[in-house]
Order: structure tokens, then C-alpha cells, then sequence
């Protein structure tokens, strides 16, 4: 089976085009080698793909037919990414979660609507005194 085929069938990428260009580019590695998409893959091989900024890393245990369910995945390969890689990017997907402080970013519709507001009572002249 083609490396590229694989990396669909194993459901590292969505379609196989996907991985064709990661192959192209050099985000796949077998045996550390840089390969090319019509790389023929057998079973003991070990793989490395680069998604997302982070080097993912199987054995090979059997070539699949065909694409499968996810829950069975693992019944072709043997998932050896070092854990404090995938610690690394859980810890950077979190900081990126965080929300917006009060007074930071684009104002919401409410804060431009009370902007609107505050300057229209402020451009409004007063009316000047009268004397009596």
C-alpha cells in the first residue's frame, strides 16, 4: 500500500490528497527517511508525520484494506509519539482557549452602541445661560 493511502486509511489526514502534499513536502518519514507519496509501506515500519506542528509517531503493525473506523485504528498501529510531545500541545491548545479580558480586542455591539451614546451627549452643545 502507498504511504499516502496509508496515512488516509489511518485517519492522519481527511483525504488523500492531503496527504499526497504532506508527502511532497516532507512531513512524512519512514524509517527516517523522507519518502515520496507512492512509497510502498510494510509492516514494521516506523512512520513519522508532522501535523500541526508536532512529530507523530507509529510502527507499523499490518497493512489495512481499506479505510476503517477510528476505533480500530490502533489494531495497525502502535502509536510510540513521546507522551511529553502530546503534553506540549495540550498545554498550548489550553493557553489558546482562554477568553477575551474586559477591555481588550474589538468592542461587542453593546460597548459601540454605549460609545455612540456617550459621544453624541458630548458633542451636543448646552444651552447657553440666560440672565435674568
Amino acid at each position: 500500500m502507498r504511504i499516502d493511502q496509508l496515512l488516509w486509511c489511518l485517519r492522519y489526514y481527511k483525504s488523500r490528497a492531503q496527504a499526497n502534499e504532506a508527502c511532497r513536502k516532507g512531513a512524512v518519514k519512514i524509517n527516517d527517511q523522507t519518502v515520496k507519496p507512492s512509497r510502498e509501506v510494510i509492516p514494521t515500519d516506523r512512520v513519522a508525520v508532522r501535523k500541526n506542528q508536532l512529530w507523530y509517531r507509529f510502527t507499523l503493525l499490518d497493512v489495512p484494506k481499506t479505510r476503517m473506523a477510528a476505533k480500530l485504528v490502533d489494531i495497525y498501529r502502535m502509536d510510540t509519539t513521546p507522551s511529553d510531545a502530546l503534553t506540549h500541545q495540550e498545554m498550548q491548545d489550553q493557553a489558546w482557549v482562554k477568553g477575551r479580558d474586559k477591555g481588550l480586542g474589538r468592542p461587542t455591539k453593546k460597548d459601540r452602541r454605549a460609545m455612540d451614546d456617550f459621544q453624541e451627549e458630548s458633542t451636543q452643545t448646552p444651552d447657553p445661560p440666560t440672565e435674568e
